[in-house]
């Protein structure tokens, strides 16, 4: 005898929630998500009625349940929001060529107005060009570092208040095991915020309505709304070291589902001892964009990319800052030093 909704008791149950156990019909397992979102959106205070909200789309599921929740959440709790969808092209042929297709119908489905912003048009490289020149090993730094650019430029041009980006809980958990490994206490300490705070002039404030909701409830709840959205992986990814966190992350959550959950409470309740020296935030002195060196990150491996030395952005590249500036040459000795990987 097949088993009824535990909500309401009457329906069949269609999916068994991987978040609470629950076996709900459609129509609760509908609610339950939406109404988490909401909750969460309220609790945290992301917005305030009148702002223009940015959707950082990208075609994918994430970003897809993303802005057809944030259109019906607007609208079914009066939130008074402008939304407008921004997506960014990173030149990637044969994979985000399509995804900006699902994304223009998207545009159509949800009615609301598209920006496109690309790496050709802001770095004068694309993601295509940039993996000829460095290869498979680091170019997901190349790629996550322009593109959170790009996102903010994309977000002034449109003059939004605030950008809304479909990191969910799983997203999270894996950051904070990356940033465990790595040993990044700064990173650490920021990374499980629900939203950020203006860090200066060309960055605007970002949150994340889908922290708490699993990867695996948004792609329940795209397929049984039958949203239209892009499924493939980027085909430059595979390499990505975020690969291993997810993959131990799944392990993981195979044994104890709430492992996601707990990993994101445990980054949130982190606290650092008094008198550990941190990053101090500034701005970089060629673009502007905020930086805890002399020069971002991005300003430097663009550097690299047109110098012909694209590992100049991978290591301790801060010690070239000053010849960077001045656009001095480097020496034989640093040139060396960077095409092995020893700088």
């Amino acid at each position: 005898m097949p088993a009824l909704c535990s909500n309401c008791s009457e329906k069949r149950a269609m999916l068994k929630r991987p978040k609470t156990g629950h076996s709900l019909c459609k129509l609760c397992f509908f609610f339950a998500f939406e109404e988490e979102i909401h909750q969460t959106i309220v609790a945290a205070k992301l917005f305030k009625p009148g702002e223009t909200v940015g959707i950082a789309a990208s075609g994918g599921k994430d970003s897809t349940v993303l802005a057809y929740i944030m259109k019906l959440l607007n609208e079914r709790y009066n939130y008074g929001l402008k939304l407008m969808l921004i997506s960014v092209d990173e030149g990637i042929t044969g994979y985000r060529d399509d995804s900006l297709e699902t994304v223009k119908r998207n545009q159509q489905q949800y009615e609301l107005p598209l920006k496109i912003v690309s790496y050709e048009e802001l770095y004068g490289w694309s993601m295509d060009a940039i993996v000829k020149q460095v290869g498979l090993k680091n170019n997901c730094t190349f790629c996550g570092v322009f593109r959170r650019q790009a996102l903010d430029r994309g977000a002034i041009m449109l003059r939004v208040d605030k950008i809304c980006t479909g990191h969910n809980a799983d997203d999270v958990a894996e950051t904070v095991l990356m940033n465990v490994l790595r040993g990044d206490i700064a990173r650490l300490r920021r990374c499980t915020a629900i939203s950020t705070a203006s860090e200066g002039d060309g960055v605007v404030p970002r949150c994340k309505p889908l922290k708490y909701a699993y990867e695996k409830e948004i792609v329940l709840y795209a397929y049984f709304k039958k949203l239209d959205y892009f499924s493939t992986e980027c085909i430059y990814s595979p390499n990505a070291y975020r690969g291993y966190a997810r993959t131990f992350l799944k392990d993981l959550e195979s044994i104890r589902p709430s492992s996601i959950i707990d990993i994101i409470h445990s980054g949130e309740n982190l606290s650092v001892r008094e008198g550990v020296k941190m990053p101090v935030q500034g701005t970089c002195s060629r673009c502007g964009y905020i930086s805890s060196q002399a020069l971002c990150k991005a300003c430097v491996l663009l550097e690299g990319l047109n110098r012909g030395l694209p590992k100049l952005g991978i290591g301790k590249h801060h010690r070239l800052h000053e010849k960077i500036l001045s656009q001095q040459p480097l020496t034989e000795n640093e040139e060396k030093k960077l095409k092995s990987g020893d700088f």
